[in-house]
Protein backbone atom coordinates (compact mmCIF):
# COMPACT_ATOMS: atom_id res chain seq x y z
CA UNK A 1 0.00 0.00 0.00
CA UNK A 2 1.11 3.47 -0.64
CA UNK A 3 0.28 6.40 1.89
CA UNK A 4 -2.30 7.00 3.66
CA UNK A 5 -3.56 3.39 3.13
CA UNK A 6 -4.46 4.00 -0.65
CA UNK A 7 -4.08 1.07 -3.57
CA UNK A 8 -1.33 2.55 -5.98
CA UNK A 9 -3.42 3.45 -9.28
CA UNK A 10 -1.72 3.98 -12.92
CA UNK A 11 -3.61 4.55 -16.38
CA UNK A 12 -3.35 1.88 -19.13
CA UNK A 13 -2.48 -0.32 -20.39
CA UNK A 14 -2.85 -2.66 -17.58
CA UNK A 15 -0.80 -5.58 -18.66
CA UNK A 16 -0.34 -8.74 -16.40
CA UNK A 17 1.50 -12.64 -16.04
CA UNK A 18 4.95 -10.50 -16.59
CA UNK A 19 4.35 -8.90 -19.76
CA UNK A 20 6.50 -6.05 -20.26
CA UNK A 21 5.09 -3.59 -22.73
CA UNK A 22 7.71 -4.05 -25.12
CA UNK A 23 6.93 -7.34 -25.30
CA UNK A 24 2.98 -6.66 -25.37
CA UNK A 25 3.45 -4.30 -28.31
CA UNK A 26 5.88 -6.72 -30.30
CA UNK A 27 2.72 -9.16 -30.05
CA UNK A 28 0.87 -6.90 -31.79
CA UNK A 29 2.68 -6.05 -34.68
CA UNK A 30 3.34 -10.23 -34.60
CA UNK A 31 -0.46 -10.71 -34.76
CA UNK A 32 -0.46 -7.80 -38.01
CA UNK A 33 2.07 -9.60 -39.94
CA UNK A 34 -0.47 -11.79 -41.89
CA UNK A 35 -2.72 -9.17 -42.82
CA UNK A 36 0.10 -6.84 -43.88
CA UNK A 37 2.06 -9.68 -45.68
CA UNK A 38 -1.25 -10.35 -47.37
CA UNK A 39 -1.51 -7.05 -48.52
CA UNK A 40 2.18 -7.21 -49.91
CA UNK A 41 0.79 -9.75 -51.61
CA UNK A 42 -1.90 -8.40 -54.07
CA UNK A 43 -0.45 -4.56 -53.81
CA UNK A 44 3.41 -5.25 -54.08
CA UNK A 45 5.52 -1.72 -53.87
CA UNK A 46 2.32 0.13 -52.95
CA UNK A 47 1.90 -1.60 -49.64
CA UNK A 48 5.29 -1.69 -48.67
CA UNK A 49 5.55 1.88 -49.45
CA UNK A 50 2.92 2.60 -47.25
CA UNK A 51 3.77 0.87 -44.63
CA UNK A 52 7.21 1.94 -44.56
CA UNK A 53 6.40 5.61 -45.09
CA UNK A 54 3.23 5.79 -42.34
CA UNK A 55 5.71 3.55 -39.58
CA UNK A 56 8.89 5.89 -39.88
CA UNK A 57 6.56 9.17 -40.16
CA UNK A 58 5.11 7.87 -36.53
CA UNK A 59 8.54 7.33 -35.21
CA UNK A 60 10.13 10.76 -36.31
CA UNK A 61 6.68 12.39 -34.89
CA UNK A 62 7.31 10.77 -31.57
CA UNK A 63 10.71 11.97 -31.62
CA UNK A 64 9.70 15.45 -32.57
CA UNK A 65 6.81 15.80 -30.32
CA UNK A 66 8.25 14.73 -27.55
CA UNK A 67 11.20 16.83 -28.06
CA UNK A 68 9.04 19.58 -28.25
CA UNK A 69 7.70 18.86 -24.86
CA UNK A 70 10.68 18.48 -22.72
CA UNK A 71 10.30 14.90 -22.65
CA UNK A 72 12.42 12.20 -23.79
CA UNK A 73 11.74 9.41 -26.53
CA UNK A 74 10.06 6.37 -25.84
CA UNK A 75 10.37 4.47 -29.32
CA UNK A 76 11.41 1.74 -27.31
CA UNK A 77 8.06 0.50 -26.51
CA UNK A 78 7.14 0.15 -30.14
CA UNK A 79 3.55 2.35 -29.56
CA UNK A 80 4.61 4.74 -32.21
CA UNK A 81 5.67 2.73 -35.30
CA UNK A 82 2.75 0.27 -34.05
CA UNK A 83 -0.17 3.16 -34.94
CA UNK A 84 2.10 4.08 -38.27
CA UNK A 85 1.31 0.20 -38.94
CA UNK A 86 -2.16 0.73 -37.86
CA UNK A 87 -3.06 3.74 -39.47
CA UNK A 88 -1.54 2.41 -42.94
CA UNK A 89 -3.72 -0.86 -43.08
CA UNK A 90 -6.31 1.66 -42.70
CA UNK A 91 -5.46 3.16 -46.05
CA UNK A 92 -5.86 1.98 -50.19
CA UNK A 93 -2.69 0.95 -51.67
CA UNK A 94 -3.38 3.92 -54.14
CA UNK A 95 -4.33 6.36 -51.87
CA UNK A 96 -2.19 9.47 -51.62
CA UNK A 97 0.77 8.90 -49.50
CA UNK A 98 0.55 12.51 -48.20
CA UNK A 99 -2.59 11.64 -46.61
CA UNK A 100 -1.70 8.52 -44.84
CA UNK A 101 1.31 10.73 -43.57
CA UNK A 102 -0.56 13.52 -42.38
CA UNK A 103 -3.04 10.97 -40.33
CA UNK A 104 0.43 9.38 -38.81
CA UNK A 105 1.00 12.82 -37.88
CA UNK A 106 -2.39 13.62 -36.18
CA UNK A 107 -2.82 9.97 -34.55
CA UNK A 108 0.94 10.32 -32.82
CA UNK A 109 1.40 13.49 -32.44
CA UNK A 110 -2.08 14.65 -31.21
CA UNK A 111 -4.51 12.01 -30.35
CA UNK A 112 -1.31 9.69 -28.62
CA UNK A 113 1.62 12.52 -27.29
CA UNK A 114 -0.45 15.92 -26.61
CA UNK A 115 -2.94 13.84 -24.62
CA UNK A 116 -0.59 13.09 -22.28
CA UNK A 117 1.01 9.91 -23.87
CA UNK A 118 0.72 6.23 -23.82
CA UNK A 119 -2.03 5.84 -21.63
CA UNK A 120 -3.66 8.46 -21.20
CA UNK A 121 -4.70 8.84 -24.28
CA UNK A 122 -9.14 9.07 -24.80
CA UNK A 123 -9.10 8.06 -28.34
CA UNK A 124 -7.52 5.29 -30.39
CA UNK A 125 -4.15 7.14 -32.41
CA UNK A 126 -4.92 5.43 -35.55
CA UNK A 127 -8.47 5.69 -36.09
CA UNK A 128 -8.44 9.35 -34.99
CA UNK A 129 -5.69 10.15 -37.05
CA UNK A 130 -8.11 8.40 -40.39
CA UNK A 131 -10.87 9.85 -39.66
CA UNK A 132 -9.35 13.21 -39.21
CA UNK A 133 -7.95 13.14 -42.62
CA UNK A 134 -11.31 11.79 -43.57
CA UNK A 135 -12.80 15.48 -42.56
CA UNK A 136 -9.87 17.60 -43.51
CA UNK A 137 -10.24 16.21 -46.64
CA UNK A 138 -11.82 19.56 -48.61
CA UNK A 139 -8.67 21.36 -46.88
CA UNK A 140 -5.73 19.26 -48.45
CA UNK A 141 -7.70 18.37 -51.70
CA UNK A 142 -6.26 21.52 -52.88
CA UNK A 143 -2.20 21.31 -52.51
CA UNK A 144 -1.91 17.38 -51.16
CA UNK A 145 0.56 15.22 -54.00
CA UNK A 146 -1.25 12.43 -55.64
CA UNK A 147 -0.61 8.89 -54.89
CA UNK A 148 2.66 7.84 -55.96
CA UNK A 149 2.47 4.95 -57.44
CA UNK A 150 5.70 2.45 -57.26
CA UNK A 151 5.10 -0.68 -59.17
CA UNK A 152 4.44 -0.64 -62.85
CA UNK A 153 1.75 -3.12 -62.64
CA UNK A 154 -1.72 -2.14 -62.37
CA UNK A 155 -3.12 -2.83 -59.31
CA UNK A 156 -6.87 -2.20 -57.90
CA UNK A 157 -9.33 -2.06 -60.80
CA UNK A 158 -12.22 -3.46 -58.46
CA UNK A 159 -14.34 -1.53 -55.74
CA UNK A 160 -14.42 -2.83 -52.42
CA UNK A 161 -16.88 -5.69 -50.94
CA UNK A 162 -18.80 -2.51 -48.77
CA UNK A 163 -18.99 -0.24 -51.99
CA UNK A 164 -20.18 -3.14 -53.90
CA UNK A 165 -23.03 -4.74 -50.90
CA UNK A 166 -23.79 -1.23 -50.98
CA UNK A 167 -24.48 -0.47 -54.72
CA UNK A 168 -25.78 -3.57 -55.11
CA UNK A 169 -23.92 -5.21 -57.60
CA UNK A 170 -22.48 -9.03 -57.56
CA UNK A 171 -20.82 -9.83 -55.18
CA UNK A 172 -17.66 -12.40 -54.58
CA UNK A 173 -18.30 -15.00 -53.09
CA UNK A 174 -18.02 -16.23 -49.38
CA UNK A 175 -14.74 -17.70 -49.35
CA UNK A 176 -13.14 -15.28 -51.60
CA UNK A 177 -13.78 -12.62 -49.45
CA UNK A 178 -12.65 -14.76 -46.42
CA UNK A 179 -9.33 -16.11 -48.09
CA UNK A 180 -8.25 -12.59 -49.52
CA UNK A 181 -9.99 -10.72 -52.04
CA UNK A 182 -8.33 -7.44 -53.93
CA UNK A 183 -10.56 -4.78 -53.08
CA UNK A 184 -10.39 -1.91 -50.32
CA UNK A 185 -7.94 -0.78 -47.73
CA UNK A 186 -5.19 -3.10 -47.00
CA UNK A 187 -6.87 -4.45 -44.05
CA UNK A 188 -10.08 -5.58 -45.88
CA UNK A 189 -7.65 -8.16 -48.25
CA UNK A 190 -7.80 -10.77 -45.70
CA UNK A 191 -10.31 -11.51 -42.82
CA UNK A 192 -9.11 -14.50 -42.62
CA UNK A 193 -5.20 -13.04 -41.39
CA UNK A 194 -7.03 -10.72 -39.12
CA UNK A 195 -8.27 -13.62 -37.32
CA UNK A 196 -5.50 -15.42 -37.57
CA UNK A 197 -3.82 -11.97 -35.99
CA UNK A 198 -6.42 -11.99 -32.89
CA UNK A 199 -6.43 -15.75 -32.29
CA UNK A 200 -2.29 -15.38 -31.35
CA UNK A 201 -2.98 -12.09 -29.20
CA UNK A 202 -5.73 -14.15 -27.44
CA UNK A 203 -3.18 -16.98 -27.38
CA UNK A 204 -0.95 -14.51 -25.42
CA UNK A 205 -3.49 -13.18 -23.12
CA UNK A 206 -3.93 -9.60 -24.99
CA UNK A 207 -7.13 -9.44 -25.79
CA UNK A 208 -10.58 -10.74 -24.64
CA UNK A 209 -13.06 -11.66 -27.20
CA UNK A 210 -16.46 -10.35 -25.17
CA UNK A 211 -16.31 -6.89 -27.32
CA UNK A 212 -15.77 -8.39 -30.63
CA UNK A 213 -18.11 -11.41 -29.94
CA UNK A 214 -20.63 -8.50 -29.27
CA UNK A 215 -19.83 -6.32 -32.38
CA UNK A 216 -20.33 -9.30 -34.87
CA UNK A 217 -23.76 -10.53 -33.23
CA UNK A 218 -25.14 -7.44 -33.20
CA UNK A 219 -24.48 -6.56 -37.19
CA UNK A 220 -25.84 -10.29 -37.54
CA UNK A 221 -28.96 -9.54 -35.82
CA UNK A 222 -29.43 -5.38 -37.38
CA UNK A 223 -28.60 -6.86 -41.07
CA UNK A 224 -31.24 -10.17 -40.48
CA UNK A 225 -33.40 -7.34 -39.31
CA UNK A 226 -33.13 -5.14 -41.81
CA UNK A 227 -32.87 -7.34 -45.02
CA UNK A 228 -29.04 -7.56 -45.23
CA UNK A 229 -26.93 -10.46 -45.70
CA UNK A 230 -25.06 -10.50 -42.42
CA UNK A 231 -22.04 -12.50 -43.68
CA UNK A 232 -21.05 -9.74 -46.42
CA UNK A 233 -21.33 -7.07 -43.65
CA UNK A 234 -18.97 -9.24 -41.71
CA UNK A 235 -15.98 -9.55 -43.88
CA UNK A 236 -16.75 -6.52 -45.78
CA UNK A 237 -14.91 -2.88 -44.40
CA UNK A 238 -13.07 -2.53 -42.08
CA UNK A 239 -15.32 -4.30 -39.13
CA UNK A 240 -12.76 -7.45 -38.64
CA UNK A 241 -9.59 -4.94 -37.86
CA UNK A 242 -12.05 -2.69 -36.07
CA UNK A 243 -13.67 -5.23 -33.97
CA UNK A 244 -10.45 -7.61 -33.24
CA UNK A 245 -8.01 -5.45 -32.98
CA UNK A 246 -9.49 -1.55 -32.56
CA UNK A 247 -12.19 -1.83 -30.02
CA UNK A 248 -9.99 -4.43 -28.07
CA UNK A 249 -7.85 -1.77 -27.27
CA UNK A 250 -6.19 -1.79 -23.69
CA UNK A 251 -6.41 2.27 -23.25
CA UNK A 252 -9.21 2.98 -25.24
CA UNK A 253 -12.04 0.23 -23.96
CA UNK A 254 -13.97 -0.45 -21.09
CA UNK A 255 -12.65 -2.20 -18.32
CA UNK A 256 -15.07 -3.66 -16.47
CA UNK A 257 -17.02 -6.91 -18.47
CA UNK A 258 -20.75 -5.32 -18.41
CA UNK A 259 -19.04 -2.01 -19.65
CA UNK A 260 -17.16 -4.11 -22.33
CA UNK A 261 -20.87 -5.59 -23.58
CA UNK A 262 -22.55 -1.85 -24.05
CA UNK A 263 -19.50 -0.91 -25.73
CA UNK A 264 -19.62 -3.67 -28.43
CA UNK A 265 -23.44 -3.71 -28.69
CA UNK A 266 -23.20 0.35 -29.12
CA UNK A 267 -20.89 -0.07 -31.85
CA UNK A 268 -22.17 -2.62 -33.77
CA UNK A 269 -25.53 -0.91 -33.66
CA UNK A 270 -23.47 2.48 -34.86
CA UNK A 271 -21.79 0.75 -37.38
CA UNK A 272 -25.19 -0.38 -38.80
CA UNK A 273 -26.70 2.67 -38.71
CA UNK A 274 -23.71 3.97 -40.94
CA UNK A 275 -23.94 1.16 -43.48
CA UNK A 276 -27.60 1.00 -43.94
CA UNK A 277 -29.15 4.48 -43.09
CA UNK A 278 -26.36 6.92 -43.69
CA UNK A 279 -23.81 7.40 -46.65
CA UNK A 280 -20.89 5.53 -47.39
CA UNK A 281 -17.79 6.41 -45.25
CA UNK A 282 -15.50 4.91 -42.06
CA UNK A 283 -18.42 3.84 -40.54
CA UNK A 284 -16.42 1.42 -38.18
CA UNK A 285 -13.81 4.76 -37.46
CA UNK A 286 -16.43 6.54 -37.03
CA UNK A 287 -18.43 4.46 -34.20
CA UNK A 288 -15.46 3.10 -32.42
CA UNK A 289 -14.23 6.65 -31.59
CA UNK A 290 -17.60 8.16 -31.00
CA UNK A 291 -17.37 4.89 -28.20
CA UNK A 292 -14.36 5.54 -26.96
CA UNK A 293 -15.63 9.30 -26.23
CA UNK A 294 -18.34 7.33 -23.82
CA UNK A 295 -15.51 4.95 -21.89
CA UNK A 296 -15.01 6.75 -19.16
CA UNK A 297 -18.83 7.09 -18.16
CA UNK A 298 -19.25 3.56 -19.41
CA UNK A 299 -17.04 2.58 -16.66
CA UNK A 300 -18.64 4.55 -14.16
CA UNK A 301 -21.54 3.66 -14.66
CA UNK A 302 -20.67 -0.37 -14.11
CA UNK A 303 -18.11 -0.30 -11.92
CA UNK A 304 -18.11 -2.75 -8.98
CA UNK A 305 -18.65 -0.99 -5.60
CA UNK A 306 -15.07 -1.60 -3.52
CA UNK A 307 -15.81 -3.41 -0.47
CA UNK A 308 -17.92 -1.32 2.23
CA UNK A 309 -18.12 1.54 0.02
CA UNK A 310 -21.44 3.25 0.21
CA UNK A 311 -23.70 3.64 -2.49
CA UNK A 312 -24.31 7.39 -3.56
CA UNK A 313 -27.77 8.74 -3.19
Amino acid sequence: MSQAGKLPVSSAPYLKDNYFLETAMRDVMIALLPISLVSIFFYGANAIFLIAICMATAALTEVAVRKMMGKKPSLYDGSAVLTGLFVALLYQPTAPWFSAVMATVIGVGVAKELSGGLGLNRFNPALFGRVSMILLTPVFAAFAPGALTLSSVEIVTQASPLALLGSGMEMPSYGEMFIGFQGGALSESSPLALIAGAAYLKHRKHIKLRVPLVIFATVVVIALATGQDPIYHLLSGGLMIGALFMATDWVTAPITYSGRVIFGLSIGVLVMIFRVFLPPTEGVAFSILIMNAFVPVIDKATRHLAFLEPKEA
